[in-house]
C-alpha cells in the first residue's frame, strides 16, 4: 500500500477550545493529511517507547478517521516526527521531549526500512543512535536548511551519470519517513518517465509549445540568453525578476486564465529539456525530437506510473545529489513492485509534485529514498 502523509498536499490544521459536561476544557483538533484526515482532542501521558519513559507527553485522541488508507494500514496511530514549528496545537514531538527530559544518550533518531516484502521485521526506528548492523561506510550529514519538515538543499538528479538540469543549480529536499515514493517537479519526472520507459499523459500544450517556439527556444539559449527569461521573451510567461510566472489575465470572478498558466508551465519545461540536450551538444533535430518524445511522458496526475518489470535490468542508475555526494539508486531499488490480484504490477517510485518559487522547488524524498 502507498500512503503519502502530510505533505501530499501541505496538512490543514484546525484547533479549537470546547467545553465538556464535565465543566473541564478540552482542546479539539483536525489534521487533513494527503490520504485523509483525522480529528480528535488533545490529552497528556506517560509514553513508553521501547524501554523509555516520555513523561507527560502531550498527543491526539483520535476520535474519527476519515480515510481508507487508516483502514487498510490497520495504523495503531501515526508518530509525527516533524520540527515543533508545524506541530498541531504547539505540542512538543515525542523525540523533542525525549531530548528535552535527556533520555538520550545521542540526539539522533534513525531509520533502517527493510525492502525485502517477505521478510518478518518491516525495518526499525531507532531514538539515541544508530543500528551498525543496518550500514556499511560513514554517514553524510547536510544542514537542515528550513526547520518545520527535515529540509535541507540537494543538487542535480543524474540519469545514467547524466543531468536532468532543472535542480542543477539547486533544490530543496524533504525526507519524509510518511512519503511512499519520491515525489519532485514534473520537468525532471518526465525525464525518468521517459528514460525508464514509464507510461505518461501526453500534453497537447506540451506539444504545441515544442513544435511552435522549440527552435526559437533553441536559438535564445544558444544567444546565452538566461533560461529563466526564456519564455518572457517569446511572450508565453512574465519575468518577475527571479523566475518566469504566468501572464494569465484575471477575470471578473477571480479566476486564472489557465490556458496561459499551462502554456507557461509547458514553455518552461521544455526550456529545461533543451538546455539538457545543447550540453549533450545534440542536434537542433534530435533535441526537438527528444523534447516532443518527453511531451508524451508526463507524469500522470493521479500520481503512480506503471513500468515493465520485464525491462528493469535495461532500466538506467538514477543518483541524487547532496552534499556534493552522489546517492545512486538502481532499478530495483527505485521500482516499486506491488501484488495485484496474484499478478506483480511495477510502478515507477516518482511522482510530480510541484512546488512554485520561493518555497520551491521541491523534493519529497520518500520510502524508495529511505530505503
Amino acid at each position: 500500500m502507498l500512503f503519502l502523509d502530510s505533505m501530499l498536499p501541505p496538512r490543514q490544521i484546525q484547533v479549537e477550545q470546547v467545553k465538556h459536561l464535565q465543566s473541564r476544557w478540552c482542546e479539539t483538533c483536525k489534521i487533513t493529511y494527503g490520504s485523509g484526515a483525522i480529528s480528535g482532542f488533545f490529552s497528556n501521558d506517560n509514553v513508553l517507547v521501547g524501554d523509555l519513559v516520555v513523561k507527560n507527553q502531550k498527543f491526539i485522541e483520535t476520535t474519527r478517521e476519515t480515510s481508507v488508507s487508516f483502514i487498510v494500514g490497520k495504523f495503531d496511530g501515526i508518530l509525527g516526527l516533524g520540527y515543533p514549528d508545524i506541530s498541531v496545537g504547539k505540542a512538543p514531538p515525542v523525540w523533542l521531549s525525549m531530548q528535552e527530559q535527556k533520555l538520550l544518550a545521542d540526539d539522533v533518531f534513525s531509520f533502517w526500512l527493510n525492502r525485502d516484502s517477505d521478510a518478518l521485521s518491516g525495518g526499525e526506528l531507532v531514538f539515541g543512535g544508530m543500528d551498525p548492523d543496518h550500514y556499511k561506510g560513514n554517514h553524510t550529514y547536510v544542514p537542515v536548511s528550513r526547520k518545520g519538515y527535515w529540509q535541507f538543499n540537494m543538487g542535480d538528479l543524474l540519469i545514467d551519470g547524466h543531468s536532468t538540469g532543472f535542480c542543477a543549480k539547486g533544490c530543496a529536499a524533504i525526507v519524509d519517513s510518511g512519503t511512499s515514493l519520491l515525489a519532485g517537479p514534473t520537468a525532471i519526472v518526465a525525464q525518468v518517465n521517459h528514460a525508464i520507459g514509464a507510461e505518461g499523459i501526453i500534453s497537447m500544450e506540451c506539444k504545441e509549445v515544442v513544435s511552435q517556439y522549440g527552435e526559437i527556444i533553441l536559438e535564445l539559449l544558444i544567444a546565452q540568453t538566461q533560461p529563466q527569461k526564456v519564455c518572457s521573451q517569446i511572450g508565453l510567461c512574465l519575468f518577475d525578476g527571479t523566475h518566469s510566472v504566468s501572464n494569465g489575465i484575471e477575470s471578473v470572478v477571480g479566476k486564472e486564465n489557465v490556458g496561459s498558466d499551462v502554456m507557461c508551465t509547458a514553455c518552461e519545461m521544455a526550456v529545461v529539456w533543451i538546455e539538457n540536450q545543447l550540453r549533450e551538444n545534440k542536434t537542433k533535430e534530435l533535441i526537438l525530437q527528444y523534447a516532443n518524445q518527453l511531451c508524451e511522458r508526463l507524469p500522470s496526475p493521479n500520481g503512480e506510473s506503471t513500468v515493465s518489470c520485464h525491462e528493469m535490468s535495461k532500466m538506467p542508475n538514477l543518483a541524487f545529489t547532496i552534499a556534493n555526494k552522489t546517492f545512486v539508486l538502481t532499478p530495483e531499488q527505485y521500482v516499486v513492485k506491488l501484488e495485484q490480484s496474484g499478478q506483480t504490477v511495477c510502478i515507477s517510485g516518482f511522482m510530480a509534485f510541484d512546488i512554485p518559487p520561493p518555497r520551491g522547488p521541491l523534493w519529497i524524498l520518500g520510502d524508495v529514498f529511505m530505503g
